[in-house]
């Protein structure tokens, strides 16, 4: 099963918009279960090292794919687990695909290390250079580089790593008065050119070493004060201390506080959050260092290179202005974070309804609540059950949602619980429906855009279909949502897609519901969170038998 992804990578890399807001994401770790290993220093150190030996492990061939189970009762287990280990690699997907089970296409994975997004005029290009064994650090705005392989491709041992991060962490260098990182935050076109800039001002060492490190590590000096400041320093931070190119960068705050902000073109959040579960289960359960450890005595200032960039007027007014373009749209963004904590997927699963289909229901029952109408809305799937498959769209607003959301909102005299109840599973049916289509490559959405590409790619004028004002609107995503859940995350999110609209990122616990929602100002976050957990209240009572009341 192979699908075509090139379109899809063409898409992202020819978008002029700036990717910080538009297109990176960001997930934040839990902390580390034992309070005195989320010292900077040491949690810096632990998952360096962590993040180098997934790198080893994948790049030795010895990473087990991921696997997507339509039927977890039936596969996701230790029997099916065994059985599968003894099929020969080439027949393996056979027996996982007698019990609905789908081994994850991995091609996304080798562009997790050594890459970055080019910014070039018109279209952008990934580049990777796994040859590079140096890592790139921000810290206070500056460019630190070290060696973490050696020459024979081993490891710098975690005690040279603890010193090298300690000596950057206690370099008392100022700011730099023109923080090269702004640059990444421009709007493409704009970038590429201030890059070929650079590139003629004798820049190009320094930026090939950017562009080639093993990953960019962002060291914040200030430590995290709530939930909403926690999503603005993981979705943009300060602009000066992030490489937004980089295929990620992993941030981590003055307590120990930590999240990946990634690039989104080379990958989807699934081959993301796969690097983050093992990062997170690798430093916290077989930390390379541990409190009492002291760095190496190993002479630091010559190992570590701070980078040194040449800049002319006409960079320094490119950063200035890129600075205060990058300041007025994060002051224009707005992020909002609750926790519903009347039930999650336990309770929803007793009652025979999909977790995931409740918290869509409860975000198109927000909406109409608060603005009384029904919008485009987007929820991501991977197909990665696919060779090469990236995503595909779950269309979550339909005709059942839109009917249970009235009878919720305007009609709840006219209803007994017990209706309301069969409206409330109607979606959930519909919605493990859409689900299992989109995940096998059954969905809409691709499938329009391929064929729009290939019209475009061939010059043929593009059929009314495209230029009906219902495929723009359906195109216009008001609603776009992301779910993940895994024990090493607390929280992940992204911008909203357009400008009147709302980036949500959710996560449905055992016993809780956790959202994440991010707005310009024509939109009321803040508003719409209180509509959700309404919502949310209503459909658990209702399934919990009870009456409820508008």
């Amino acid at each position: 099963m192979m699908t075509n992804s090139g379109p899809w990578f063409d898409m992202y890399l020819k978008a002029r918009e700036p990717v910080v807001l538009n297109f990176n994401a960001f997930m934040s770790f839990n902390p580390d279960p034992k309070s005195e290993y989320n010292d900077q220093l040491i949690r810096a150190t632990n998952m360096v090292v962590s993040a180098l030996r997934f790198m080893k492990t994948f790049r030795a061939g010895y990473l087990e794919p991921e696997v997507f189970h339509l039927n977890p009762e039936k596969s996701d287990t230790q029997i099916f687990k065994k059985i599968i280990r003894f099929v020969p690699s080439s027949l393996s997907w056979f027996g996982a695909y007698m019990v609905n089970a789908y081994p994850l296409d991995m091609s996304q994975y080798f562009r997790l290390f050594n890459s970055t997004r080019l910014p070039k005029l018109n279209r952008d290009e990934l580049y990777t250079d796994e040859k590079a064994k140096h890592l790139l650090v921000l810290r206070n705005g500056n460019f630190y580089i070290f060696d973490v392989i050696d020459r024979d491709g081993n490891m710098l041992k975690p005690s040279e790593i603890q010193a090298h991060l300690k000596y950057i962490l206690s370099d008392n260098s100022p700011a730099p008065a023109f923080p090269l990182g702004y640059l990444s935050s421009e709007n493409r076109d704009t970038w590429a050119l201030l890059r070929k800039n650079l590139l003629d001002n004798g820049n190009e060492e320094a930026l090939q070493k950017v562009d080639s490190a093993v990953f960019c590590l962002s060291l914040d000096d200030f430590p995290i004060k709530d939930f909403v400041h926690w999503s603005h320093t993981m979705l943009h931070g300060d602009g000066a201390n992030r490489w937004y190119d980089k295929s990620f960068n992993l941030i981590i705050t003055k307590d120990g506080t930590a999240g990946i902000n990634f690039e989104h073109s080379w990958g989807d959040g699934v081959a993301v959050l796969r690097f983050q579960n093992e990062v997170f289960n690798d430093s916290t359960k077989a930390p390379a260092i541990n409190p009492q450890s002291q760095p190496a005595s190993v002479d630091s200032s010559r190992a570590v290179q701070k980078l040194d960039f040449k800049l002319n007027d006409a960079l320094k007014a490119g950063i200035t202005k890129a600075k205060q373009k990058f300041d007025a749209n994060v002051e224009a963004l707005s992020l909002n974070v609750i926790q519903f904590h009347g039930g999650g997927k336990d309770l929803l699963k007793q009652k025979k309804v999909s977790p995931d289909a409740v918290a869509q229901l409860a975000f198109q029952m927000a909406f109409f609540r608060q603005y009384n109408q029904t919008v485009a809305t987007y929820e991501s799937c991977s197909t990665a059950a696919f060779k090469h498959g990236r995503t595909e769209t779950i269309r979550p607003a339909s005709i059942h949602t839109k009917k249970c959301s009235e009878a919720f909102v305007r009609e709840l005299s006219k209803h007994s619980t017990e209706e309301l109840q069969k409206l409330i599973v109607e979606c959930s049916k519909y919605h493990g429906r859409l689900t299992k289509e989109a995940a096998m490559g059954q969905g809409f959405d691709r499938h329009l855009f391929g064929l729009r590409y290939l019209a475009l790619s061939k010059g043929i004028a593009l059929p009314d279909f495209y230029q009906d004002q219902a495929y723009a609107r359906l195109n216009h995503n008001i609603i776009s949502t992301s779910t993940l859940v895994s024990p090493a995350v607390q929280l992940g999110g992204f911008g909203p897609v357009v400008s009147d609209g709302f980036g949500l990122g959710y996560q449905v616990h055992g016993d809780w519901i956790g959202c994440n929602v991010s707005s310009y100002p024509t939109r009321n976050g803040k508003e719409f969170l209180q509509c959700i957990h309404k919502s949310l209240e209503d459909i658990f009572n209702v399934l919990k038998g009870e009456k409820i009341s508008s």
